[in-house]
């Protein structure tokens, strides 16, 4: 698979399907290639319309991982990828990767033209104190290098029943998710610097257009969050998917992603 260097060094796998306008695909926690069969189909899907990128987020999969971590180096990898092909791009950000595209619309607004963001995940019942405390708990998770125990520890957190994660963590497909535990602290920290400040505030500077989308039988804080995401911002769009969880099924996100980015 090609790889671009990112400008800290760290090289970055992904992949690219179709041809037409740039859409770069940022995943959200636990996202990544090897275990993402969604997404290829998805790209499949605008593979008429759209050049998609796909792309392992840094310590995932192909792709490396540089300490310390800093949002911006991850901001800095979106942005290698677009210099590498084509110079502007249309990004579609899943959870958390909806934040980090939000994130890299603000710092890159000759490059990045529009953003979809799917439900990011901004919980308004929890506190910043909340936030930075949840942080620090992947944080130590990844200083011990237990990916096992941080992706556990997630799994819980969002409302996986026990009994599920542990007939989970017997699945053949464990390994793969346990691999990228540590990264999801990465996600912490997009989540906690972006809803640290006045998001409004924060925000002001994205003068792109935005479509913020959430489905109607996700978690109960999805819509709300969805909401504060597309309030903050200077030239949104809402849409709510019917029927719809955290993870869009491919043929009812498409036609949305093509009318946007068309």
């Amino acid at each position: 698979m090609p790889h671009v260097t990112s400008a800290d060094g760290t090289s970055i796998g992904y992949e690219t399907h179709g041809a037409g306008p740039l859409v770069i695909f940022v995943g959200g926690a636990t996202q990544y290639r090897a275990v993402d069969a969604d997404t290829p189909r998805l790209a499949d899907l605008l593979a008429q319309r759209f050049t998609s990128v796909l792309y392992d987020r840094r310590g995932r999969g192909e792709s490396g991982s540089t300490e310390p971590y800093a949002v911006n180096r991850e901001i800095e990898d979106i942005e290698a990828l677009i210099d590498a092909l084509g110079g502007s791009a249309m990004l579609y950000g899943m959870s958390s990767g909806a934040v980090l595209a939000l994130e890299a619309a603000a710092s890159l607004p000759r490059k990045v033209t529009r953003v979809i963001c799917y439900e990011p995940p901004i919980d308004t019942a929890q506190s910043k104190d909340e936030a930075f405390a949840d942080l620090a708990e992947m944080e130590a998770f990844k200083a011990r290098g237990d990916g096992a125990g941080a992706m556990e520890a997630f799994m819980l957190s969002v409302g996986t029943p026990p009994e599920h994660v542990e007939g989970f963590k017997q699945s053949p497909q464990w390994a793969g998710f346990a691999s990228v535990g540590t990264t999801i602290a990465h996600d912490f920290r997009v989540m906690a610097e972006a809803t640290k400040t006045d998001m409004k505030v924060r925000w002001r500077g994205i003068a792109q257009p935005v479509l913020v989308v959430n489905g109607d039988q996700s978690f109960d804080f999805m819509a709300a969050g969805a909401d504060t995401a597309a309030s903050s911002l200077p030239s949104a769009t809402r849409k709510t998917l019917p029927g719809q969880g955290h993870g869009p099924a491919p043929e009812i996100i498409a036609p949305l992603i093509i009318e946007f980015f068309s």
